[in-house]
Parts: C-alpha cells; sequence; structure tokens
C-alpha cells in the first residue's frame, strides 16, 4: 500500500513538474491580487513551504536542512525545482517512515492516505488557482499541459 501512496506523491508532484516547466517568465510573475498577494513563482515557494512546515512539525529529522523561502521571495526556475524536489523526496520518506511506525515520525490523526489526500488537495487548489491567474492575465500554458495533469497514467 505504502507503494501505491508514495507513487500518487510521486505523481503529483510531476504535474507540479511540469506546469514549472512550461509556464513562460512572464507568466511566473502573474498574480491576479491587488493586495500583494501570491503570484505563480510565490504559490510554488509556498507549496513547498507548506512541506516543510508539515515536516517540521511531524518529522523533525526529515526537516533538517530543508531550505524554506521567505514570504516575498521569488525564486528563479532552477532554485524552485531544486527546492520542490528536496521537499517531495522528503515528504515521501515521511510517508514511507510513518508507514512503518518510525519513531518520532507521525502523520495527522486520520492516518496516513488522509494525509497524503491533504497534501494533494492543498496542491491541486494551488494549481487551480495558478491555472486561472495565467489565463486570466493573458498567459495560459498550452492545452497539452492543461490535459496533462489530469492523466495520472501518463504523467
Amino acid at each position: 500500500m505504502v507503494d501505491q501512496i508514495v507513487e500518487a506523491w510521486r505523481t503529483n508532484h510531476r504535474i507540479n513538474l511540469r506546469l514549472i516547466e512550461r509556464i513562460s517568465d512572464a507568466g511566473m510573475r502573474c498574480t491576479l491580487s491587488t493586495r500583494g498577494g501570491r503570484n505563480v513563482v510565490r504559490q510554488f515557494a509556498h507549496l513547498h513551504n507548506v512541506r516543510v512546515w508539515h515536516l517540521n512539525r511531524r518529522a523533525k529529522s526529515l526537516a533538517k536542512g530543508a531550505r524554506t523561502f521567505a514570504t516575498y521571495d521569488e525564486p528563479d526556475r532552477r532554485a524552485l525545482v531544486a527546492a520542490m524536489s528536496d521537499s517531495a523526496r522528503r515528504v515521501e520518506d515521511l510517508f514511507r517512515l510513518a508507514s512503518e511506525g518510525a519513531p518520532g515520525v507521525r502523520t495527522i490523526k486520520r492516518g496516513l492516505i488522509p494525509y497524503l489526500a491533504y497534501f494533494i488537495a492543498h496542491e491541486s487548489h494551488h494549481r487551480g488557482n495558478i491555472l486561472l491567474t495565467l489565463k486570466q492575465c493573458g498567459h495560459p500554458v498550452d492545452s497539452t499541459t492543461r490535459y496533462a495533469i489530469w492523466d495520472w497514467d501518463r504523467i
């Protein structure tokens, strides 16, 4: 079962990487906020930061050495991909260790699968915000990319 949990998590991460790869530089700076809310790159940075926050809260040993971004940081694509890939691996380790009942590693009270669902729901919510922002700002991703995020057998 844990292998399926990890594969679902990895697929979710590949979707994020595919979007980061296919969003234009101008698109990464887009926002619909008129009050200083997150632009696209900062939404991705937020996903990474939330992962690290959970690691700090539920598996401190896995959080050691993980870098986070400050609220208004706008990391370049390379730094963003590196940070998100690092935190994705750490969360994968969290899932594996939690499934084994490792000491010092815990999930939410409802268990491991609901915890995976939480992570994917949170990241999917932000991907939806990102796609809407890009569309509304005139920088939509191509239709192949938009549909690929739903083809979990291929991504």
